[in-house]
């Protein structure tokens, strides 16, 4: 059976943890404990979240000349070289010997006239004061905008429309090498009018992006792992309770955060709908348990 696994920002780092190297690493090693079982049964790939990493890299690129920061699409080409590193050592070491890894970094490319990108709307990077925000919007071209006592930059999240590098991944996973790939979304990429491929300034929603990639990897098994145990109805409301089984259909009925659980749900529904797999979304712990169909919100046709 193939399994496309997105790990939630919480498998490298915890609520509240800070961003150092030694943090990640154990929590990487969480996830490929977790993880472990599902490779030695099924053909698996792996994608995750890059935020707070990018956001560190941003904070440091903030320490340069305004000439010398960074785009975006470097600094997701990094966040998925450093994070892949993390996940395939540790998971290597989890799997009996001769399991082979490899993390490939993942061009995904979106349509230049998408509308998000008139109407820019994810936060990253710093935070900043009124004039430094006021004067790198100027400076750089930013869309700025004001979050709680300071400002941010907010940047467009198109659509995935195709993965690059889908020929390679399909060709490592036919051969039974575990892939981590898509870190973060991917690099979002365009096509110039005369055909040239171009990284841009914007952030593709991972949940999304492993849709797209579950979908043309024609998964079995689509599975999102966070910190929650599954998807909730009526949310922070005193009848709330959680989803353990329900087909697209009805979900679509229900409505979600669209900065959190939202997304998950939409590429939940979307990869079912297409491919006639099941999605799985819940807690990295209860990996094995939500692909038996026994945790977490199961999204499938009855």
């Amino acid at each position: 059976m193939r399994v496309v696994i997105a790990l939630g920002g919480n498998a490298l780092l915890r609520r509240g943890e800070p961003l150092t190297a030694e943090n990640q690493r154990r929590n990487v090693r969480i996830a490929a404990d977790a993880l472990a079982p599902i490779a030695g049964q099924h053909l698996l790939v792996i994608t995750h979240g890059n935020g707070p990493q990018v956001g560190l890299l941003a904070l440091q690129g903030a320490a340069y000349q305004p000439d010398e920061i960074y785009p975006l699409d470097i600094l997701d080409a990094e966040t998925e070289g450093q994070i892949g590193y993390l996940i395939e050592q540790e998971l290597s070491n989890a799997l009996p010997s001769g399991r082979h890894c490899a993390t490939l970094l993942t061009q995904i490319q979106v349509d230049p006239s998408d509308p998000a990108f008139q109407n820019p709307t994810k936060p990253i990077g710093p935070v900043y004061q009124e004039a430094e925000a006021q004067r790198l919007a100027q400076e750089q071209g930013w869309h700025i905008v004001r979050e709680g006592k300071g400002y941010r930059r907010v940047v467009p999240s198109p659509r995935p429309q195709r993965i690059l590098e889908l020929s390679v991944i399909e060709l490592l996973v036919s051969r039974g090498v575990v892939v981590i790939c898509a870190g973060g979304g991917g690099i979002p990429t365009v096509r110039q009018e005369e055909g040239r491929l171009v990284g841009i300034e914007a952030v593709i929603d991972k949940d999304l992006a492993s849709s797209l990639l579950a979908r043309e990897l024609r998964a079995d098994a689509f599975l999102m792992l966070t910190d929650v145990e599954a998807v909730w109805q009526d949310w922070g409301q005193p009848q709330a309770r959680p989803i353990r089984r329900i087909s697209p259909s009805t979900l679509h009925q229900f409505s979600f955060a669209p900065g959190s659980m939202g997304p998950k749900v939409q590429a939940a529904c979307e990869f079912v709908e297409e491919t006639g797999g099941i999605a799985g979304i819940g807690r990295l712990q209860d990996a094995q348990a939500i692909l038996a169909g026994e945790a977490g919100t199961v999204i499938a046709w009855d």
